[in-house]
């Protein structure tokens, strides 16, 4: 037996960790390549004729290990839009005021997919239209995400009353702008005007 299996550690439940690190970060980078594949596909597909099949060709992974991190299309993508809002800066800073922050915070929000139309409404097709347990989760973790961050905008006015406007708004617009009635600069505008709204009443 070698040293390096000697001292191999045991977890709690009785396997042997040696080497999960190393593990946790191949997933990782695979999870990672498996969402970027699934954005580059959509620039050149339409969202009904994405395949996961598609998606594995293009990270170069085989179908099975796609399936093996995302349940289905719209599991695949939702996380990819939990990962886009990840990417947005948290607005915590004192010096400026609430309303400042919250602005930032949800135009970027907004915004965040204003230059990819048909990803916008991948994103909003596949939280919407999918009730399947693996999406939801992902939806009750983009949820939990834009509450803390609206939260922490608001910080010393963050009620709870304002917070649940705030969002409703956030999420109408989005709604809204996938579904094509206004572009996401325009829509921006109109919920910067809801959020100034909002909060001049408190």
């Amino acid at each position: 037996m070698s040293e390096e299996v000697a001292v191999a550690v045991v977890t709690p439940d009785g396997h042997n960790d040696l080497g999960s690190s190393h593990r946790q970060r191949r997933q990782a980078k695979t999870f990672r390549k498996i969402l970027a594949a699934g954005v580059e596909t959509l620039r050149t597909s339409s969202y009904s004729d994405v395949t996961m099949r598609m998606v594995a060709t293009r990270a170069k992974v085989a179908p099975a290990t796609v399936y093996s991190y995302f349940a289905s299309k719209n599991h695949l993508f939702a996380e990819i839009y939990l990962d886009l809002i990840g990417q947005i800066p948290v607005f915590d800073n004192e010096d400026d005021a609430p309303l400042t922050r919250v602005t930032r915070t949800l135009r970027l929000l907004t915004l965040m997919v204003a230059d990819e139309p048909e990803l916008a409404a991948a994103c909003t097709t596949a939280l919407i239209s999918d009730r399947d347990p693996a999406v939801q989760e992902v939806a009750d973790r983009i949820g939990i995400e834009i509450h803390r961050r609206i939260t922490v905008a608001l910080g010393d006015v963050a009620e709870a009353r304002v917070v649940a406007g705030l969002e409703m708004a956030f999420y109408g617009a989005m709604v809204r702008a996938a579904s094509g009635y206004l572009s996401y600069q325009k829509l921006g505008d109109q919920l910067m005007f809801v959020v100034g709204n909002l909060l001049d009443e408190r």
